[in-house]
């Protein structure tokens, strides 16, 4: 349903809509534009949009360069969102630049009256986890806004905010798995007022499409593994097929990389499953001459081993050499000898 012809068109469309607001934003309101990538980022559409995002930012660092600060901002929402996605998207803020001092009263410490700022000092918690060590404003700004948001949960909030201020005390936004952080916060969204519609519509069809895209990749991983013998003749081991494919898709999820996922199941797959090898089943000279093949790279001195041991190998060696054909063939790039010296040591 959702990889059909007439689904993509409809993404096509609408991400061509969603484009022109981040245009237009950018334009008219450069906050309403950074609100707007926020969104974008926090909803897993942030891949369809890299053009166009960079050059936001691109523009909003080189104002603060300029100016050396935050200039046009005088809440605390916008000035921590310009620190948050600038420092996430690798854009250095120093703290030196005249970010938060605005926000401080005159003994140094952020303002008390702050704290009817729901949104705002949100927005500081979730930004502090960028600093980096030495901060000292930043370490200001996370005991301040960590007690404020603690004192502000017993209370009375509107249930929107109420359930953002609980979910970053739990673990911060960007700490979070992105995919799944894409279908919590659609959702959410959908809650909130003055909401974009069409920012919404895109981003519930391309989870859809994206997750139908990951479930067809499990279905040929599970396909591999029952051909490769791995279901039949390995009973005894761990079979975690979904487990580590979640790890991967929460690695990468963006459908262009569906081949790194496929490759890193596979792989992580194999080293658990000739742990169980090594921890439960084998015995000590089998494992001396399974050990003494893989470090070798060498199927000939897997002949007078058992079965499940020469199954495991070949398998090994064969997904082995179909990444470094799948990365030759992609980037024209020889990777099969550093590949090798990785899996081994991770094998053995």
């Amino acid at each position: 349903m959702f990889t059909g012809v007439t689904c993509k068109s409809r993404v096509e469309k609408l991400k061509e809509d969603v484009r022109l607001l981040l245009i237009n934003n950018n334009q008219m309101v450069p906050l309403a534009q950074l609100d707007l990538i926020d969104d974008l980022q926090r909803s897993g559409l942030e891949y369809h949009f890299e053009k166009e995002i960079k050059e936001a930012l691109d523009a909003a660092i080189s104002i603060i360069n300029r100016s050396g600060r935050i200039s046009g901002v005088d809440d605390l929402h916008s000035t921590a969102l310009y620190f948050r996605l600038l420092r996430q998207h690798g854009y250095f803020v120093s703290q030196d630049v005249d970010v938060f001092s605005s926000f401080m009263d005159e003994t140094g410490n952020f303002m008390t009256s702050l704290s009817e700022d729901v949104k705002g000092i949100l927005g500081l918690y979730e930004a502090l986890y960028l600093a980096v060590e030495g901060e000292n404003i930043m370490d200001k700004a996370k005991a301040f806004s960590t007690r404020t948001l603690k004192d502000l949960s017993k209370g009375n909030m509107d249930p929107y905010l109420a359930e953002q201020v609980a979910r970053a005390l739990e673990v911060p936004s960007h700490w979070r798995v992105p995919w799944s952080e894409a279908k919590w916060y659609s959702n959410a969204y959908e809650r909130r007022e003055h909401i974009k519609p069409t920012l919404l519509e895109l981003a519930k069809l391309n989870f859809n499409v994206v997750q139908a895209t990951h479930q067809g990749e499990l279905k040929e991983i599970y396909k591999w593994w029952k051909n490769e013998g791995l279901v039949e003749n390995l009973s005894f081991a761990r079979h975690r097929l979904v487990e580590c494919f979640l790890w991967a898709v929460g690695t990468m999820f963006e459908p262009q990389y569906g081949c790194l996922r496929k490759w890193l199941t596979k792989i992580i797959n194999l080293i658990i499953l000739i742990d169980d090898v090594y921890d439960i089943y084998g015995s000590l000279d089998e494992l001396k001459q399974f050990t003494d093949a893989v470090d070798r790279w060498d199927d000939k001195k897997i002949e007078h081993l058992p079965d499940y041991m020469k199954i495991c190998f070949l398998a090994l060696y064969g997904t082995t050499d179909e990444i470094s054909s799948g990365v030759q063939k992609g980037r024209n790039i020889n990777i099969i000898t550093h590949l090798k010296k990785v899996v081994s040591t991770l094998i053995i």
